[in-house]
């Protein structure tokens, strides 16, 4: 990172050019589109809080391109790779996770590896809460798993790794009625929790871009989470794994 910066200010670039070669934003990319033509078929807008550099709503645009996509971001840095990458009709915008300036007015308010970054997570959730219509709903993926816990999420500046339990009761407490839970790669969790095991009898400076950079396995990790997808999609709940899925729709207002 240069002096004064921070992860994420400084890690855009780098990361986008990771995104289109990596097994996991590949693999994620697809379970996140096989998501909502699930559960939310009928959408016609969806807003991406954290959107990054703008890697899901390129898939979102072309997988369904009448969808209205707005994407929301703190970093200008992200954004401007964002728009870069993105066709105009995909709105980008500024945003503050922390303080939603929309009422009611998106189908779908989703967030992909966001969440875990933030204090005030229940803040945010009850923002998305707002920003939903009536019967719209949200997509979260986070990090699972706090014995999980690495240098990688230090790097990230990970405030939290979720437990399923622990995020489904923020969520139904943000105003949703949980629909439905799943782990994802869970076929990779063995090698994960190795690699934690031995960072820690043999640490060493964490490097981002060589961990994330695609390796030789590269293809046969894309093909397990793909049938991890596969699996979910016909409605099986894996049990554990490295990241944690929820899809959630808007419970009815009080009074």
């Amino acid at each position: 990172m240069k002096p004064g910066g921070s992860y994420a200010a400084d890690f855009f670039e780098p990361l986008a050019r990771i995104e289109p070669r990596s097994f996991w934003f590949r693999a994620r990319n697809r379970l996140i589109v096989s998501t909502i033509h699930r559960f939310f078929p009928e959408a016609r807008s969806l807003l991406e809080v954290g959107s990054g550099t703008g890697f899901v709503l390129a898939a979102l645009h072309e997988a369904f391109p009448a969808l209205r996509l707005v994407g929301g971001e703190l970093y200008a840095e992200g954004l401007e790779i964002a728009r870069g990458r993105l066709p105009e009709e995909v709105e980008l915008r500024q945003l503050d996770a922390t303080q939603m300036p929309f009422e009611h007015e998106f189908d779908v308010v989703a967030s992909f590896d966001v969440l875990e970054h933030i204090d005030d997570d229940l803040g945010v959730l009850a923002g998305m809460r707002r920003a939903v219509t009536d019967r719209g709903g949200v997509i979260l993926l986070v990090p699972q798993h706090p014995r999980l816990w690495s240098e990688a999420d230090v790097f990230a500046q990970h405030r939290r790794r979720y437990t399923r339990a622990g995020l489904v009761r923020k969520v139904r407490g943000a105003g949703f009625e949980v629909l439905f839970t799943s782990s994802f790669v869970t076929t990779l969790l063995p090698a994960m929790v190795a690699a934690r095991l031995v960072s820690r009898v043999r640490p060493r400076a964490y490097d981002p871009v060589r961990e994330l950079e695609p390796g030789r396995l590269n293809p046969v990790f894309e093909r397990l989470l793909d049938a991890e997808r596969a699996a979910i999609d016909r409605g099986l709940s894996l049990p554990a794994g490295g990241s944690l899925l929820v899809v959630a729709r808007a419970a009815p207002e009080r009074g």
